[in-house]
């Protein structure tokens, strides 16, 4: 039977405004979408890129978090400079936001085999809440009430170095701290920066078997340290299987499969580790991933594994 999650919801979005913090979507395979967390990784795969993931987290719960994400990327000069778009949508209980980004790069080659990329964003933030979708103990509620619906600006940067067995990245995808008001203009809540590290390594084990550990670091005011450390093999430049821990809160497996030399598929499961697994079958994710490279124009002169 599922467990109403509104009352839920509510207990934690009182808590997001006490705490005047909020966190961003979170990703199990964020080292496929890298772009959304650093707009430095722009472009740096050589190709023009098409990605999609939908993230369905605490499957059981009424209510529980669902994300939604797209997003296009394409070098645009020899040098390597990069443009990319993306958009993101999360529900949450009687919440939706849509977050709608544009982002550049630009590369400086260190030495022959060692590049940084400095990458900025600008973005546009569409928040709404609908109070009346909550089950209250008191409907009376002035704070429980009405539509909470705003438009915010914001811009990050960020910097991203690669090689061809190894990369490392620090950003901050919103700079800007976004505060929320309802109809009286009284402040309900806000957003503040979140800070990214993360970093990777390549190890080819054999011809046919390639192994990366990584890990990503999130941090931000008002939030547990949230800390993502992940193992994935690479069998024959096709298959890829794997597992990540999310600090204290969750154990992931992973999937994927390189359908094409354009085509990527991959799939996750979260199993909670906290209380929450008492009310929830686990979380699911799922991107496909289109390079859309020509032998004329485009070539994925040297594959990599991130």
């Amino acid at each position: 039977m599922k467990k109403n999650f509104y009352c839920l919801f509510a207990i934690l979005l009182l808590g997001m405004f006490d705490a005047r913090a909020q966190q961003d979507s979170q990703y199990t395979q964020y080292m496929y979408n890298t772009m959304t967390i650093n707009p430095a990784y722009t472009g740096t795969r050589g190709v023009p890129s098409i990605f999609g993931l939908y993230r369905t987290q605490w499957v059981g719960l009424e209510g529980a978090p669902k994300t939604a994400n797209f997003s296009f990327e394409m070098p645009v000069s020899k040098n390597g400079q990069g443009l990319g778009f993306s958009a993101i949508n999360d529900q949450i209980g009687p919440s939706n936001e849509t977050t709608i980004s544009a982002n550049y790069s630009y590369p400086v080659q260190l030495s022959a085999d060692l590049t940084m990329s400095l990458g900025i964003s600008a973005s546009g933030n569409f928040m709404n809440i609908d109070y009346t979708k909550l089950r209250t103990l008191n409907p009376n509620d002035p704070y429980l009430n009405g539509q909470l619906s705003q438009i915010s600006p914001n811009f990050g940067a960020g910097v991203y170095f690669h090689s061809e067995k190894w990369y490392a990245g620090l950003s901050v995808p919103m700079i800007l701290e976004t505060k929320f008001y309802d109809d009286i203009q009284t402040s309900m809540a806000s957003k503040r920066m979140h800070f990214y590290a993360m970093g990777g390594y390549v190890f080819d084990l054999n011809d046919n078997l390639k192994f990366k550990p990584a890990a990503m670091i999130k941090m931000v005011q008002g939030a547990p340290l949230a800390v993502d450390l992940s193992a994935n093999f690479l069998f024959y430049e096709k298959l890829t299987l794997g597992a990540a821990y999310r600090w204290d809160a969750a154990v992931s497996a992973m999937a994927g499969f390189q359908i094409t030399p354009g085509m990527n598929i991959g799939y996750a499961y979260d199993f909670e580790t906290t209380k929450i697994r008492n009310y929830s079958s686990g979380s699911h994710e799922i991107f496909l991933r289109f390079d859309l490279f020509t032998e004329t124009k485009y070539r994925l002169v040297t594959p990599r594994f991130f």
